[in-house]
This record gives C-alpha cells, sequence and structure tokens, in this order.
C-alpha cells in the first residue's frame, strides 16, 4: 500500500506544471472595461471550447457592481502557442477602483498563476492571483516603497513554498548534505546559481519553453537522488547545488519578466524562503539522526525522489 501510495504522488507531482501562468490586461475606459487574455494552450482541456469556462472564472466588479459582459472572442495564436481572449464589461457608473475575482486554477492546474495588468487614465496597476490570493482590488495608486518591498519580495517566497517542484529540489539538497557545514556550502550554491541564472536569462531575454524547464529539473533531480544513493561519499554536490539554482532562475525569470516586478526584491524572498526551507529540512534530518534512522530514512526518500524525477522527466519528455 504504501509503494502505491509512493506512485500515487509521484505521477501526480509529474502531471502538474512548475511553470503554470496566463497573462491580462485591463484597460479602463469611463464606464468599460476592456480585457484580454492571454492563455498557455497547453493549460486548456483538450477537446473543448474553451470561452465559455475561463469568462465564467473570472470576474471584475467595481463598488457594489459586476461588470456585465457585452462581448468576447476568442482565437488560437499557434506562434507563440496561446490561446488569446478579448472581452469587454460595462459598469453603470464610472470605474474608480477595480475588483477582479479569477480561479482560473479550478480549471487549468492548482498552482496556476494570472498576472493582471490594469490601466485607467495612464495610471498601472497589478495584481497576481491563484488558488492562495485569488481576489484583488487595484486602486490606480502608486505603492510605497514599504508595500513594494512587502508586496513583491513576499510574492517571491510564496512562489518558493507553494511549488511543489522547487520544495522537492530543496528537499534533495538538503538530504544531500551530510553535515551542517556542507548543508551550508550547498545552500550558499543553491542561492548564487538562483541569482546567477535569473539575471543571465533576463540579459538574455531568452525564455526557456515549459517543456524544456520541467524536463532539466527533472532529470537533475533524478540524478542527484541516484548519487546519494549510489555515490554516498561524493564530494561534488555543490556543483548541483549550484545547477539547481540556475533551473530555479528559469522559473523566476519569466516570473519578474511577466509581472514586471524588481529582480532585486523577488529573489531576495526567493532566497530567504529557500534558507528557510532548507534550514527546516536540515534540522529535521538532524533530529532524525539522533534516533539512528538517517540512513535507512535517506534511501527511502532518495528513492521516493529518484522514482518522482524519472517520472516527471519521461511524461515531460513525452510532450
Amino acid at each position: 500500500m504504501r509503494i502505491a501510495a509512493l506512485l500515487l504522488v509521484c505521477c501526480a507531482a509529474a502531471s502538474a506544471h512548475v511553470i503554470s501562468m496566463s497573462t491580462g490586461w485591463a484597460t479602463i475606459y469611463g464606464n468599460r472595461v476592456d480585457y484580454i487574455l492571454r492563455m498557455p494552450a497547453y493549460e486548456l482541456p483538450p477537446g473543448k471550447d474553451p470561452t465559455g469556462p475561463l469568462f465564467s472564472h473570472i470576474r471584475f466588479s467595481s463598488g457594489f457592481e459586476t461588470g456585465r459582459l457585452t462581448g468576447s472572442e476568442c482565437h488560437d495564436d499557434p506562434a507563440t502557442v496561446t490561446y488569446v481572449c478579448g472581452a469587454s464589461y460595462q459598469f453603470t457608473n464610472p470605474v474608480e477602483r477595480l475588483s477582479v475575482d479569477c480561479s482560473f486554477y479550478e480549471i487549468t492546474v492548482p498552482n496556476h498563476i494570472h498576472m493582471l495588468h490594469a490601466d485607467r487614465n495612464g495610471k498601472t496597476d497589478q495584481a497576481i492571483l491563484d488558488s492562495t490570493f485569488s481576489t484583488a482590488t487595484l486602486a490606480f495608486r502608486p505603492p510605497t516603497d514599504a508595500e513594494l518591498i512587502a508586496q513583491q519580495s513576499g510574492a517571491g517566497a510564496f512562489r518558493v513554498w507553494t511549488s511543489w517542484a522547487l520544495l522537492l529540489l530543496l528537499l534533495a539538497i538538503a538530504l544531500a548534505a551530510r553535515s551542517t557545514g556542507e548543508l551550508l556550502m550547498l545552500a550558499a550554491a543553491f542561492s548564487s546559481g538562483l541569482w546567477a541564472g535569473t539575471a543571465a536569462l533576463l540579459q538574455t531575454m531568452w525564455q526557456p519553453s515549459p517543456r524544456f524547464t520541467e524536463a532539466a529539473i527533472a532529470l537533475a533531480l533524478a540524478y542527484l537522488a541516484l548519487e546519494i544513493l549510489a555515490f554516498p561519499a561524493s564530494r561534488g554536490r555543490w556543483m548541483l547545488a549550484l545547477v539547481f539554482g540556475a533551473f530555479a532562475g528559469m522559473y523566476f525569470a519569466k516570473f519578474v519578466a511577466d509581472s514586471g516586478y524588481r529582480f532585486g526584491y523577488v529573489l531576495s524572498g526567493a532566497t530567504v524562503a529557500a534558507l528557510l526551507t532548507l534550514g527546516a529540512a536540515g534540522l529535521a534530518g538532524w533530529i532524525v539522526s539522533r534516533n539512528g534512522f538517517r540512513n535507512v530514512l535517506s534511501k527511502i526518500v532518495a528513492s521516493g525522489l529518484l522514482l518522482t524525477g524519472s517520472v516527471w522527466f519521461i511524461v515531460r519528455l513525452r510532450g
């Protein structure tokens, strides 16, 4: 039963997407809101017209009034492998503050993120909507420095703690550390790779496809798990942690580019979250090692990570 449960968990993890984002633009013209949505085609259920479900999972309101959908249209964009939609919403009075309720995660994947950008008379605002924060109100005023830091660094931290793939990478790194000193070295290598990878991608403007990113992360995860099992005395694990950080940078480069958030703020929050996660995992490992179960547990967890990484890699390789 335990093996079957492990297989189910691994297959469920492999079927989800690490990078699941859509982008929307809302432009306010008095009492009308024009909305454009770009959704990755691979997120939509095959064989169905997604127009109706998409617009039933996003709602705009102003004051106590919900915007009335007056028209909508969708079409495929093969060049970018996206589904593009446009819609108009009508209100009785001019829109001063725009509220949005978005539940795209219910018809795509649970970790889906919708980046909403809005404009009203030249004033801009934006919101990040997902399963945890599905509603937001756009006030079209510039945030204070404190609000900016809290919002953007918090978004970076939240992306770490809500991404099962990043958590698996961090768990593998903590598992690979055989001492406190090595854990600190691996944590430093991962953080360096994260910053360098994100910065390099943002500079080159190259955006790897989600399929490529996930296949690379899956292969690296499987390799590190195999090394833990087959080469317990290996001394080059810090290089793998550096590579893991660079792979995580692929995800954050896309997030920063799509959100328009500041690179330093987002990465600071993500780094703190990653270090806290590694610290918690390392503490748990130290507690287990005191009871003499570390070697057995390490092999069990590494075997699970190897299975997860292998299944995940095969699934993504086959598209």
